[in-house]
């Protein structure tokens, strides 16, 4: 399963009933899980830590040297989780001594030319489209779907369910179970269709709209807002998630829409 034409060092670790085609690059601090493939052209470099179940296709480079001035050769890492497929041409950066890895998790989807910087950690079944790019340190939490041609500015958080129309330039950071569009990005509404998908009852979804009419819809400042969810509704998952992400974001949220 291994082609004579693909470069593996002998110290790499590569697991059971995996696939490495012709021309394929692999260093010798690597490790890859069973039933991986590794498509032609694939590099694999030092730092790299791939789960099982991973497809890799031709032309991604995997834990290549950071893109950050401050990184000075210290040893990181570029872990990928189980079932996750990246597709051509992608680019995943190690870490740096800020966090020291760069994490992508289960059941990911990252296509095509799409860049994922240092110290990024995605977590669990995320979906990023084709050709966007996320800078160094950025946050996405489980279910996230980027859509394609997206810029996401270092440092910004984007919470779980959250859906972003393609195109977009992301400063902010994005809270749970929202759907962000339009130019410059605003809050569009709320993941419906994705929160459906998921399981989630129409008690729950109402639950969400209501919360994002009281942040977005009533006049009030942000602090106004978030006392008024606080005491309005009862605590639960959905209401704490979303008054824990905006209370602790660092950077600020998206805004709401100027047709609200």
């Amino acid at each position: 399963m291994l082609s004579p034409l693909a470069i593996i060092h002998p110290k790499a670790k590569i697991g059971t009933n995996v696939t490495v085609d012709p021309f394929a690059v692999i260093e010798e601090d690597v490790v890859i899980g069973d039933n991986c493939r590794i498509y032609p052209h694939t590099t694999i470099l030092d730092g790299a830590r791939i789960g099982s179940d991973c497809q890799i296709f031709p032309g991604a480079v995997i834990a290549g040297i950071p893109q950050d001035l401050k990184y000075k050769g210290e040893d990181s890492t570029a872990i990928i989780g189980n079932h996750t497929t990246i597709r051509e041409c992608v680019t995943i950066n190690r870490g740096t001594i800020s966090k020291g890895k760069t994490v992508v998790g289960d059941n990911c989807l990252v296509m095509a030319y799409s860049h994922i910087a240092h110290d990024c950690e995605l977590k669990n079944n995320i979906i990023i489209g084709n050709a966007s790019q996320v800078a160094g340190e950025v946050k996405i939490d489980d279910f996230a779907i980027i859509s394609g041609g997206t810029l996401v500015h270092q440092f910004v958080r984007i919470s779980q369910h959250v859906m972003i129309q393609g195109g977009s330039r992301v400063g902010k950071d994005i809270p749970p179970y929202t759907l962000i569009g339009r130019e410059p990005i605003t809050y569009c509404g709320i993941n419906i269709v994705g929160l459906r998908r998921r399981g989630f009852t129409n008690q729950q979804v109402y639950l969400i709209q209501d919360i994002y009419r009281t942040l977005y819809t009533r006049g009030l400042n942000n602090t106004e807002a978030l006392k008024a969810i606080e005491t309005e509704y009862e605590p639960g998952e959905e209401r704490n998630l979303i008054l824990n992400f905006i209370q602790s974001s660092e950077r600020g949220i998206v805004r709401g829409s100027i047709d609200d």
